[in-house]
């Protein structure tokens, strides 16, 4: 367990940098597409006629205490108010078997269980969203995780940058663009969707992590009080039984006497 402990905290370590690089990342993309919105509000797609997909970002591995439940948990309070056939892509294979059977299940993928395999696992999201657009005309996908303090983060991932909309002006004047508008936000939805995933994995990654480490101190320091009750206990039992023993020697004693002062 200390040894699970201490990957744990290795990985949680080394995703400290990746994270806070994605995230300057996230921002500057945000910041362009601010300034973008507030000239070209209409290029935005319009969300009422898609389908609702959920990206739910759950545990590999165990010993995370109750991480993915807490995911199933808010997913179940977002789908309670959408049609019931709203596809679900979960990852992490923990997460994956408590939904085993799930209808709503569209894909069941694997996690990282590094940080080194992140592009990987974010390569066969993409994929399985674009197998999703292929069969609806346009998704809206929310993405259920842990964010770096550990409270579950519902995200809509796209269409990206409604949150955008209404918000004031900073510049008089419009970007300079090289290229008709709505191809300009196709271009940048891509690269915001890349940046926004791999954000969301190293985030819930690091959560997971926080997790196992939390969940395997308590665990590291039960077995310990277990231990030591346990020798107090052996310890107590094995006092009682010198007792007893010498309880049998001083009746021996005293029962070898009193047959000699008989015998005398």
């Amino acid at each position: 367990m200390n040894s699970m402990k201490n990957l744990a905290y290795i990985e949680a370590r080394k995703l400290d940098r990746f994270l806070d690089a994605q995230t300057a990342v996230v921002q500057s993309i945000e910041e362009a597409a601010a300034d973008f919105v507030s000239f070209y509000p209409e290029t935005l797609p319009d969300a009422e006629e898609s389908t609702e997909v959920y990206l739910l970002l759950g545990s590999e591995r165990g010993f995370c205490g109750n991480f993915n439940h807490a995911i199933l948990k808010n997913m179940e309070l977002l789908v309670s108010d959408t049609p019931p056939r709203s596809p679900v892509i979960t990852v992490g294979q923990k997460l994956s078997g408590l939904l085993k059977g799930d209808e709503r299940v569209a894909a069941g993928l694997e996690g990282p269980s590094v940080v080194e395999e992140v592009p990987a696992v974010l390569k066969t999201v993409v994929r399985e969203l674009t197998a999703l657009q292929q069969r609806h005309a346009m998704l809206t996908v929310t993405a259920v995780y842990h964010g770096v303090e550990g409270r579950v983060i519902q995200q809509q991932i796209l269409p990206p940058f409604q949150h955008l909309l209404h918000q004031p002006r900073r510049f008089a004047n419009p970007p300079i663009l090289n290229q008709h508008p709505r191809e300009f936000l196709l271009e940048l939805t891509d690269h915001y969707l890349f940046a926004a995933l791999y954000q969301i994995l190293y985030a819930s990654f690091m959560a997971e992590n926080h997790h196992r480490v939390g969940h395997l101190e308590s665990a590291v320091r039960h077995l310990d009080d277990q231990s030591t009750e346990l020798k107090r206990q052996c310890n107590a039992l094995r006092q009682e039984e010198i007792i007893e023993e010498i309880e049998v020697i001083l009746l021996s004693a005293a029962n070898l006497g009193e047959g000699w002062k008989k015998r005398g």
